[in-house]
């Protein structure tokens, strides 16, 4: 083979390239390199440690491991930061920013010399981020997630962040836990470095991005801090520097093929609704689209496999455990694409050709035996989301599934903190909260979607109620919530047409979410719409005006591949 350009790649312009050459190496000579290791093949590692992101603590150690095994395997690593991004440290919301994100994956991997990268992240816009700027970026990639965190305990009970913190702040709003309780469930909920240990989007991020081929296999679900999550990122050194011998670029990984599997995962194991808005956006890098039709249908077609929480009971720990992605592939095997290839070069029917050993049952059930016969997402359409909107229908309350009831609007987030606990609020449980103004214009998509129960309801016991909203909500959330409502009421959407008395009907039969209201009627109150100021400056001012809406995954309009 030729050999790989390493430090010689996209020399800096002087307009002398054997200068910029010398001068490359004489600098990177000046940070203790040997001139054996100049000439090798160069590894770029996207490390993105912060102290705003605790998912990301152990990334030094996770940094060293990948660069030994790039060491071992006879390249040369180079680490370089990128964005981090925090989710719960970040306002309005991380969603804002993993656009620019990807967009600095993608330039440095293009600006610098490098012959593959290895991308490393794992807190929920991440792992997406890197996968998009990689995928626009071309040059050959591998994923190495930050692994789910530990549980901790709690009077006898195993907590982990987030559904349990949901759980328990929903009982201290209700007055079922006091404020001693709640202090002490705050310094027990999060114990170790890592990503929530439930199957929220960080945990379903990384089992697609395993599942789409684009980390090695068997490694998503590695808790982050089991020895065995820098045995995988040194074998992910070791396997960066075969993929520059034998280059396969995202381009021949990610595909229509790959896609659906990894949709056939989001199914099975009951994960996050913003994994369709994410993988929306990698596969929109590459001219790839996610019709909410197929959605549905792979959705109707793949049974819900595995047990955790906020679906079932179990966490990521017990997952990986019980046989990982690995074991509940193996039950997916009849509906899955066993042609598409991993970062390896191997067809997904050669991996599931090779044994497991033990299953455990009680979190990854057999395909025959499942939790539930359909999947744990669908699509909705209908008058108040004529572009699509999703649901998560494996944590809702089944006797809301087809239910009508009267709107109680809120005009925006500084509304619905204003009025949700009001005392006089007009508000009864068969009644539909909706929110708008909400979505990626208006208000950056936040995870606002996941509405509270009026506080003066969940004293009186009441644990659900029909939500309707333009925004997103946890992949650690619960409850008969519809989300992704597009197009957003900031743009003109029929959901800004939505006033306080009028009648929602949700359908999750007819897969459809409507206004009750005379369409011309919905009209006229649309003409009056006027939109919200946009950002005069800086990066939300670019965010405000090339956002796409959910559906083509809230990129950027001049990122995506048409």
């Amino acid at each position: 083979m030729t050999k790989p350009p390493g430090l010689d790649r996209g020399l800096t312009n002087y307009g002398d390239r054997d200068f910029a050459r010398f001068l490359r190496r004489s600098f990177a000579r000046s940070m203790g390199v040997s001139r054996e290791l100049l000439d090798r093949p160069v590894v770029g590692i996207a490390m993105t440690p912060s102290g705003f992101n605790n998912c990301h603590r152990l990334m030094p150690d996770l940094v060293e491991a990948v660069s030994r095994g790039v060491l071992a395997a006879g390249g040369l690593p180079r680490a370089f930061p990128t964005v981090s991004l925090g989710e719960v440290f970040l306002s309005p919301t991380s969603m804002v920013y993993r656009n620019l994100m990807a967009m600095d994956v993608e330039e440095m991997i293009l600006a610098q010399p490098m012959d593959a990268v290895v991308l490393i992240g794992g807190c929920d816009k991440t792992v997406p981020a890197q996968l998009m700027g990689a995928a626009s970026a071309g040059a050959p990639a591998i994923q190495l997630v930050t692994g789910p965190m530990s549980t901790g305990r709690h009077r006898g009970q195993r907590l982990g962040a987030c559904t349990d913190c949901r759980a328990f702040w929903a009982k201290y709003r209700a007055g079922a836990v006091d404020a001693d309780e709640i202090e002490e469930v705050e310094g027990r909920l999060a114990v170790t470095a890592g990503t929530c240990a439930v199957m929220g989007t960080a945990s379903t991020m990384a089992l697609i991005a395993e599942a789409l081929g684009m980390s090695l296999p068997g490694s998503a679900a590695i808790p982050a801090v089991h020895a065995d999550r820098l045995v995988a990122a040194e074998e992910t050194g070791r396997a960066a520097v075969a993929l520059i011998a034998d280059p396969i670029p995202p381009e021949r990984i990610i595909t229509e093929k790959s896609v659906e599997n990894a949709l056939r995962v989001l199914m099975a194991v009951g994960g996050s609704t913003n994994a369709v808005i994410h993988l929306a956006a990698i596969a929109g890098r590459l001219g790839l689209r996610l019709p909410l039709a197929r959605l549905n249908q792979i959705s109707d077609e793949t049974p819900t496999l595995v047990d955790l929480k906020p679906v079932g009971q179990g966490y990521m720990e017990d997952f990986h455990a019980a046989g990982g992605l690995g074991a509940a592939l193996r039950e997916l095997k009849p509906l899955l694409h066993l042609d598409s290839i991993d970062v390896t070069g191997r067809t997904l029917g050669e991996r599931l050709a090779e044994p497991m050993n033990w299953v455990d049952r009680a979190f990854i059930r057999p395909f025959d035996e499942p939790i539930a016969r359909v999947g744990g997402l669908i699509a909705l359409n209908g008058t108040l989301a004529p572009d699509g909107a999703m649901f998560k229908r494996a944590a809702a309350t089944p006797a809301l599934f087809e239910h009508e009831g009267r709107a109680v609007v809120f005009d925006g987030l500084e509304d619905l903190a204003r009025r949700i606990d009001d005392p006089d609020l007009d508000v009864t449980p068969d009644d539909v909260l909706v929110l708008k103004n909400a979505g990626p214009v208006a208000a950056g998509m936040p995870e606002a979607g996941y509405l509270p129960i009026p506080k003066k309801l969940a004293k009186a016991g009441v644990k659900d109620m029909l939500r309707v909203s333009d925004a997103r909500m946890s992949g650690t959330a619960f409850g008969t919530i519809v989300l992704h409502a597009a197009p957003e009421a900031a743009i003109g959407g029929p959901l800004g047409a939505a006033r306080s008395g009028d009648r929602v009907r949700l359908s999750v039969a007819k897969r459809r979410i409507d206004l009750l209201v005379e369409e011309e009627e919905i009209r006229r109150r649309l003409a009056e719409h006027r939109p919200p100021t946009a950002p005069a400056r800086g990066y939300k001012a670019l965010y405000a005006k090339s956002v796409t809406q959910a559906p083509e995954g809230c990129d950027f309009d001049f990122l995506m591949k048409r």
